[in-house]
């Protein structure tokens, strides 16, 4: 995972490889200076994991073209799973001539088709394109081209539900979980608050999670207009996820475009109250079984009504919610997703 961002992509690339771990030698090839090479005492040396770095200012780049084959040979590589998209085109040239089983893990929805002759041309030496849910599954299908042997995968993430004690608060407490950029929904579940604090109801909410710095202007200046920021705690990134968590009540989460949030479904396992737009992976999701709250897509009136439903009626939805650790644990286990992994790994 070559990206510089600090978002569910690069953190899912360090789960995964720790979760196949203890089944093959593992190798995080990252960006140099970003945020997976920063996060490394979390995960080099675990079952022997190992970093290299590479340094390159484009996505097609004659270093990162060099210096991505010679790693890949020093260390006898075999099998590489990609997460993202546009440095996929100096891979291309990197691992020609050799024979790498090429996996491209898909967990962002794409809206622009890339089947013009280089596209064509870049995604011809991938075996497995491989999508954490099927609306992505359908999303690929539509924006990437096939090369003539590669195939296409439904692999759930793995959830890992870790026990906490849920700790008591007097007022309705709110939290959303991502990358704070421009569709991700924190400006639309800022907005929604408004109902809260117009119908005299007491709140705070946890906005947990680094800036997009091109968009951090933009969030501050619509902030600091909100007669009720003094409500609103803006976290940044942390490991302590669990414990904001632990601290709420409502996952209010209306982003306009995820592949599948790995931050929702650990929040609907927590017990929290979820509240989504009616787009992308949510109604797969309703599907499977969860109960959550899904509102007509980017409809702030509608979000602003089921928000007070739910904050002035948390007690009685509690009961709804305790069937969705079951679909989790059937879903989303680890042992499925690394047997579908390894069935894919040569």
């Amino acid at each position: 995972c070559l990206s510089p961002y600090s978002g569910g992509m690069e953190i899912d690339a360090i789960r995964l490889a720790k979760k196949l771990s203890p089944h093959a030698k593992i190798l995080m090839l990252a960006r140099e200076g970003y945020f997976i090479a920063s996060q490394q005492n979390d995960y080099v040396g675990y079952n022997n994991i190992v970093l290299e770095t590479i340094q390159f200012q484009s996505s097609l780049s004659f270093n990162l073209i060099f210096k991505a084959r010679e790693i890949i040979k020093h260390h006898g590589v075999k099998n590489v799973i990609f997460f993202g998209a546009s440095e996929l085109k100096s891979l291309y040239f990197a691992f020609l001539g050799m024979e790498i089983n090429l996996i491209v893990r898909h967990g962002t929805t794409k809206s622009r088709p890339k089947k013009d002759w280089f596209h064509r041309l870049i995604y011809s030496n991938v075996n497995y394109h491989v999508s954490i849910c099927k609306h992505l599954l359908e999303n690929v299908r539509f924006i990437i081209p096939f090369g003539k042997n590669t195939q296409e995968m439904l692999i759930y993430s793995s959830i890992e539900t870790k026990p906490f004690v849920k700790e008591n608060h007097t007022c309705p407490t709110l939290i959303h979980i991502g990358r704070i950029a421009e569709g991700k929904g924190q400006t639309d579940a800022l907005m929604a608050c408004g109902i809260l604090y117009e119908s005299n109801i007491d709140f705070l909410f946890y906005i947990v999670g680094g800036f997009d710095k091109e968009y951090e202007t933009t969030f501050m200046e619509f902030y600091n207009t909100l007669p009720y920021k003094e409500n609103i705690v803006l976290v940044g990134f942390t490991k302590e996820v669990t414990s904001y968590l632990a601290k709420s009540d409502i996952f209010l989460f209306p982003s306009y475009g995820e592949g599948l949030s790995n931050a929702f479904l650990e929040a609907l396992a927590c017990g929290l109250s979820c509240i989504a737009y009616d787009n992308t992976s949510f109604p797969e999701l309703k599907d499977l079984g969860f109960d959550f709250s899904m509102v007509k897509n980017r409809d702030i009136t509608q979000l602003k009504k089921e928000l007070l439903n739910t904050a002035t009626h948390l007690e009685q939805k509690k009961e709804q919610l305790k069937n969705n650790n079951n679909v989790i644990q059937k879903k989303f286990s680890l042992k499925e997703q690394t047997t579908k992994y390894l069935q894919i790994l040569q």
